[in-house]
């Protein structure tokens, strides 16, 4: 993926542009949306959608709660069917059976036979597929070394979700989808948990993920995709997609500002001021200009969170 993409009123300073590439061809892709629309009932989840993932991408998808990013997931994996346009599983359909079986995916929510062990639950999985991870190793990659016969109800709330995020990656496949994949776990947990991603990564394997902390995505994902009102609002790089947004964070030592054009938000730290702007040299030069006493001017590209936020709200006023 060359260049960063954007969709008109994605956020100031971003020039409008057509929908990406919808993942070049199928053979460079291992999952592809083409024109997609989804609706449930008047409501439309996913509008037009292009967008595909090629092998060896970590793809971080990123969007307020209903914007699409479910709904997104469950076509590719075959659970939801498109209203229009065509979806692409490792290069036929995703109601394949036997395209399936090369994807592992843990949704947002899994519910557990309670009865069963950690063990039998595994071996149940594993049998689904031509060949397979071995338990063992499965579960030290996970956390969840020596807990073979514990009940699933027994487990706590952590090491449940750490035994549905394993059981994606039982099967040996080369596409994982991860939804919220670390929703109710601790720091470490969770940290502990991207180990296991990026040594997936790492040996070759590709991974869809989508994440409520935008800590995480910048953690992991090289490729960040942002989804809100069912469309495709960026598409790029961290840093690309920082620039999509257009806006810089102004910090300074200063008392009480005047208002000041161009600012989109400020926050107060202590004594250090925040200003995140569409345009740092105006905002400085402003500040000279009003004769403001100030120490400490610091700017820099905004976070990925602040050009999230600036992203969809510019996509909500469109």
């Amino acid at each position: 993926m060359a260049e960063p993409t954007t969709a008109p009123g994605a956020g100031p300073g971003a020039a409008p542009s057509s929908p990406p590439d919808p993942g070049a061809e199928p053979e460079q892709s291992l999952v592809r949306a083409v024109e997609v629309t989804r609706r449930y009932g008047d409501v439309t989840a996913l509008d037009r959608v292009s967008l595909g993932v090629r092998p060896g991408e970590l793809v971080g998808l990123l969007g307020p709660n209903g914007a699409g990013k479910s709904t997104l997931i469950n076509l590719f994996c075959g659970l939801r069917r498109p209203t229009s346009g065509r979806v692409e599983l490792l290069g036929g359909s995703p109601a394949d059976p036997v395209r399936r079986r090369g994807i592992g995916v843990t949704p947002q929510e899994t519910g557990l036979p309670a009865t069963l062990r950690v063990g039998e639950i595994v071996d149940f999985v594993a049998a689904h597929y031509p060949r397979s991870v071995a338990r063992g190793a499965l579960l030290e990659r996970f956390g969840l070394s020596g807990l073979e016969r514990r009940q699933v109800g027994g487990l706590s709330g952590g090491q449940k979700r750490r035994l549905a995020v394993a059981l994606a990656f039982v099967g040996d496949p080369r596409l994982v989808f991860l939804d919220e994949p670390t929703t109710g776990l601790d720091v470490e947990a969770r940290r502990a948990l991207w180990d296991a991603i990026r040594d997936f990564h790492s040996g070759g394997g590709t991974v869809v993920l989508t994440s409520h902390y935008l800590e995480e995505i910048e953690a992991l994902a090289e490729r960040v995709v942002v989804i809100g009102q069912g469309r495709v609002l960026a598409d790029g790089t961290t840093e690309q997609v920082r620039d999509i947004a257009g806006v810089r964070r102004v910090t300074l030592t200063a008392g009480d500002l005047p208002e000041l054009p161009g600012v989109l938000r400020a926050e107060r730290e202590g004594d250090r001021t925040h200003l995140l702007t569409s345009d740092a040299d105006a905002l400085v030069r402003e500040l000279v200009r009003a004769d403001v006493p100030f120490s400490g001017l610091e700017v820099r590209p905004t976070s990925l969170e602040e050009a999230f936020l600036t992203i969809t709200a510019g996509s909500e006023a469109a």
